[in-house]
């Protein structure tokens, strides 16, 4: 008996997060749970694949869920991306920065879950386990019309969005890579809580409110998919396994092809103040080069080291703590407000394992 309660206790602690297991971070370090990922001798993934893979599925799901909510309230919804009813006045403001948005942002919720799908496919086709995050489905979302009323993974009311990568793919020498910092393109929204959805229909009116937003919301974008595209370039270089290599060159640059859309789009937000919170969006085309919205090709910038000529790349791609680099902007994004100390606890523990990774 006392046998088969300590076996049940290790497939408990085995299984957090990856199978949605309660557990309590407090009690059991979560670190300790993930440290030694179930790799497949037929599939021939090393210990670091895996845990590079089951990472990614973890931040696959997140950005299908965030996806899933703009979809719901400003995207199509169709058999395709099912749930949601939309909501006519978001939908309007979003259109203000194209008229094609409820389109992309119904495509790109579907690659999200694609790639999230996929992988958790890959993983348990060679013997290692999949991720779920279902147990954290617990965040509150919109109260507006056209918003289904579930629990979420992540928190598009209350978010602080770094719009850096703005002027960093704008400037022809600095480079987070070589330690260079660049400027905001909306200061203001690196400071405070910002809804990027209408959280009721109270938020609906008035207009110019409601377009501060759908403005935050159109930043918000770049933001996730610049993430997403550094992300992969920066865990390929750790992978051993060709197959799972292949996998990342592949998703990584539908991340890049998301990034470019967003991109070109956010540069259309009109300036204007939100009269109910102060929120300022400037004019962009009044900044010089570092804002001018049209230049959305990456500028040839410093790589690797400085006596290189310069070259357009996608940055950062540093390697050394990429994951862990990344769960904490997404946690500092204000994106996982009102989540519990066990998911926290979990996708440290995944990050930390991904960056152990080394390549064989």
């Amino acid at each position: 008996m006392e046998q088969a309660e300590q076996s049940g206790r290790r497939t408990d602690r085995r299984s957090f997060l990856l199978k949605g297991a309660a557990v309590g971070a407090g009690a059991i370090g979560a670190s300790r749970l993930l440290s030694a990922p179930r790799a497949s001798a037929s599939g021939g993934l090393t210990k670091g694949d895996v845990a590079i893979l089951q990472f990614l599925a973890a931040a696959e799901l997140l950005e299908a869920d965030l996806w899933e909510q703009y979809n719901e309230l400003g995207g199509i919804q169709d058999r395709e991306r099912p749930g949601g009813t939309g909501n006519k006045a978001y939908t309007r403001a979003l259109s203000v920065l194209d008229k094609d948005i409820p389109q992309y942002i119904h495509d790109n919720a579907d690659d999200e879950q694609s790639h999230a799908s996929f992988i958790n496919a890959y993983l348990e086709a060679n013997g290692a386990d999949p991720i779920n995050l279902d147990k954290f489905r617990t965040v509150p979302g919109s109260k507006a019309t056209g918003a289904r009323q579930i629990g979420r993974l992540t928190n598009l009311m209350e978010l602080t969005i770094d719009t850096s990568w703005w002027t960093r793919y704008r400037s022809h020498s600095k480079n987070p890579d070589l330690g260079d910092t660049l400027p905001q393109a909306v200061p203001d929204l690196a400071v405070g809580k910002h809804p990027a959805i209408p959280r009721s229909d109270d938020d609906l009116t008035p207009h110019r409110h409601l377009q501060a937003i759908a403005n935050t919301a159109g930043f918000h974008f770049g933001t996730i998919e610049q993430g997403g595209a550094s992300l992969y370039a920066s865990l390929a270089q750790r992978v051993t396994n060709p197959e799972v290599l292949r996998i990342l060159l592949s998703i990584g640059p539908t991340e890049a092809m998301h990034f470019q859309t967003w991109q070109d789009k956010a540069g259309n937000a009109p300036p204007l103040t939100d009269p109910t919170t102060g929120l300022t969006f400037p004019n962009l085309n009044g900044g010089g080069a570092l804002f001018k919205p049209n230049l959305i090709m990456p500028e040839p910038t410093s790589f690797l080291d400085r006596k290189f000529p310069a070259c357009s790349i996608i940055r950062p791609s540093a390697t050394e703590g990429a994951a862990l680099g990344a769960a904490k902007f997404l946690t500092a994004m204000g994106l996982f407000n009102g989540q519990s100390p066990d998911f926290f606890a979990g996708v440290k523990a995944l990050a930390e394992a991904a960056d152990a990774a080394q390549r064989q």
